[in-house]
């Protein structure tokens, strides 16, 4: 039963794309750092990660409802609102605190975390916004800002860059299989704005771009 519960705390947090940017940073700190640090380095940006997953689906879920998202704990059940409520609320200060407090240090933590405010704030305003695309940019570039800032280097241009268009490639894309939905309830991100067809272009360009800057390096 405890199994069960946590699998469905974990997948209220998105579990997909929080693992994949909670790897990055792990590799990231290896590279830079060593294990040692990256292990914990990982811990605090997960944590970080299942604040923004939480918020989202607490502040999704009326329109989750809506449309019958079974994939959705909350829709399902498995959580309530109240208790994923409840565990966001104890989550915030620890996270903040470790993030600061940990191997990320103060200016790396602190970049990190405005990284985490940026993708809270997509879920409470900037979702329904041409902005949209906004927050992940400056998130994604933030990732791996803090991780050279912890080991007091300055994150070179192209890193900043490509985790700029990687996050907003990632945006458009990840809205593509809700579209319609989003669109049915007024969700007016740049995404549902310019459509699935265009988005999907967008996305792939974007992404490309990275790529090559990445294999550029």
């Amino acid at each position: 039963m405890r199994l069960l519960k946590l699998r469905a705390y974990l997948k209220a947090a998105h579990f997909g794309p929080t693992m994949i940017v909670t790897g990055i940073s792990f590799l990231l700190a290896v590279r830079l750092w060593w294990e040692g640090p990256a292990y914990i380095i990982a811990f605090t940006v997960f944590c970080g990660q299942l604040l923004i997953g939480w918020s989202n689906d607490i502040y999704d879920y009326h329109d989750d409802l809506t449309h019958n998202r079974t994939n959705k704990p909350l829709v399902t059940g498995t959580v309530t609102i109240d208790s994923l409520r409840k565990a966001t609320f104890i989550l915030f200060p620890f996270a903040i605190l470790i993030n600061v407090l940990g191997p990320l240090g103060i200016k790396g933590g602190s970049v990190y975390l405005l990284g985490v405010g940026c993708g809270i704030a997509y879920n409470f305003y900037f979702k329904f916004s041409p902005l949209s695309p906004l927050p992940y940019a400056i998130a994604c570039a933030a990732l791996p800002a803090s991780v050279y800032y912890a080991v007091d280097r300055t994150p070179p241009i192209w890193i900043l860059a490509a985790g700029s268009l990687l996050g907003v490639g990632f945006h458009f894309l990840n809205v593509l299989k809700d579209i319609e939905k989003d669109q049915i309830s007024s969700i007016k991100g740049l995404p549902q704005i310019v459509g699935k067809k265009a988005s999907a272009g967008i996305a792939l360009v974007l992404i490309l771009i990275a790529i090559l800057i990445i294999l550029n390096r």
